[in-house]
């Protein structure tokens, strides 16, 4: 498959509009409360049984809040929180794996959050041998086995015992080295910490160090952003996720605490990323694709490369073969054709398992033609082509008169160069990588039906 990437500013200027980012599809906003827990046994039960399992957990807990963020997170210095947390994640553990008890191995495994090492160590070491008594998890350290780490919440012993635990990659989160930056997102956290953090991952033998950035926070611009990025690179992450900064104040309350006379223009915005394509670009990194890049010999990369590639709720992902069993508030499960997510706050959450039930809050379940869809914007999105012949072959269906709509609407994208579809494939253009969110929504029956768009914008 062809790699690069290229920034045409008018055509990102025009096609910019607001969409998914596609984790699933169908997108969370397709979830609705009439699946319950039922449905979800019933989506265990019928799932394929040779398919092995990614386990997913939601640790909620920070010490400290970040403006910018949006994820569902319980703000506390009060560590006994996680006390009653991670009672209930074990009575939750005990009900999940009773319905794939029968299940291949664990290949992946992921503590997201929140801040995952808001734990200390002993309650780690607990909720990890409680997921190996009630799950098959690899003792061969060939899993992708991850966490997402905060570099200001970790003590001296913290990464020697989440490697002893099994864990080999860990995502850091970083966002800007700039200390005025830092001040205006309330998130202080010097090059030295973060420098540390990563030193000490690889002394501790973690195979994979990733790193997150974010672009359009408050006080950025083109050159102080290229200073931390080269700050960045110096530290040669394997992987690094450059996010897009969707100020949603209306959304997310922490964001109020944000002043949009502080972000950056508009077209400040786009030279920002501009500028950071060709930093990264020019260090050696691969485009992934939306956010994401990575060393050429990454197992991302080299995944895009082999054509399996896939993206879930934790970003693309190199374990398209497995169920996701999500734990804990908010998660989101993929167990065979169905998605379902947790209840966001932890009262129903107890509640539920108080009651020996799942807390499913809502979910769906897929039909022929999301089916259908789903593989062409999972293809899209990881590998940036579709071989449409081969898609008639395995679907019996003509490309061309099945999708009359989406081809007709892809016209006007090939006419400006960001797609090519010619020799039985549909490929997207290296100057409409970039813009790939919005190629996808053209497959996205779900969308054009919709109301009004309830996503952040593409670039």
């Amino acid at each position: 498959m062809e790699t690069g990437v290229q920034f045409d500013a008018d055509l990102v200027r025009r096609y910019d509009v607001s969409g998914p980012r596609y984790t699933s599809y169908p997108t969370a906003v397709q979830f609705h409360e009439g699946f319950g827990e039922a449905d979800f046994h019933a989506c265990a039960a019928s799932a394929d049984a040779e398919r092995p399992l990614s386990l997913y957990f939601h640790l909620p807990f920070c010490a400290t809040l970040c403006f910018y963020c949006a994820c569902n997170k319980v703000v506390t210095k009060n560590r006994a929180h996680a006390i009653p947390y991670l009672d209930h994640l074990e009575r939750e553990i005990a009900l999940q794996s009773a319905l794939f008890g029968d299940r291949p191995r664990v290949d992946q495994l992921h503590w997201g959050g929140g801040t995952p090492t808001f734990l200390d160590p002993d309650q780690m070491r607990r909720l990890m041998a409680r997921t190996a008594q009630a799950y098959e998890l690899r003792g061969d350290d060939a899993g992708d086995y991850a966490i997402e780490l905060d570099p200001r919440a970790i003590g001296a012993d913290t990464i020697p015992v989440l490697r002893r635990l099994g864990f080999n990659r860990v995502s850091l989160g970083v966002q800007d080295l700039d200390e005025r930056v830092q001040r205006a997102v309330n998130r202080i956290q010097p090059e030295a910490v973060t420098r540390a953090a990563i030193d000490g991952a690889r002394e501790a033998g973690f195979r994979s160090v990733n790193v997150d950035l974010i672009y359009g926070l408050p006080f950025q611009g083109v050159d102080s952003f290229a200073r931390t990025l080269d700050r960045v690179i110096a530290l040669a992450p394997d992987r690094l996720a450059v996010y897009n900064y969707a100020h949603l104040p209306e959304r997310f309350t922490p964001q109020r605490r944000i002043r949009a006379e502080d972000l950056p223009a508009p077209e400040e915005k786009l030279a920002i990323l501009q500028r950071a394509i060709g930093q990264l670009t020019e260090a050696g990194y691969v485009y992934i694709g939306m956010d994401h890049f990575a060393r050429p010999d990454d197992e991302l990369a080299t995944a895009q490369q082999a054509g399996t590639l896939t993206r879930n709720f934790q970003g693309y992902s190199t374990h398209g073969d497995c169920d996701i069993v999500a734990h804990g508030i908010s998660a989101i499960s993929m167990v065979g054709d169905c998605y379902s997510q947790h209840v966001r706050d932890r009262a129903p959450y107890y509640e539920a398992l108080d009651a020996g039930r799942l807390p499913i809050w809502r979910g769906v379940r897929l039909d022929a033609d999301d089916r259908l869809r789903r593989e062409i914007i999972t293809r899209l999105a990881c590998d940036f082509e579709l071989d449409t012949t081969a898609f008639e072959a395995r679907h019996g269906i003509d490309f061309a008169r099945g999708f009359a709509p989406e081809v007709e609407a892809l016209a006007p994208m090939q006419a400006d160069g960001l797609v090519d579809w010619t020799d039985g494939c549909l490929r997207v253009t290296p100057v409409g990588r970039l813009l790939v969110r919005g190629i996808c929504m053209v497959f996205d029956r779900h969308l054009r039906e919709a109301a009004e768009p309830r996503f952040s914008r593409v670039i």
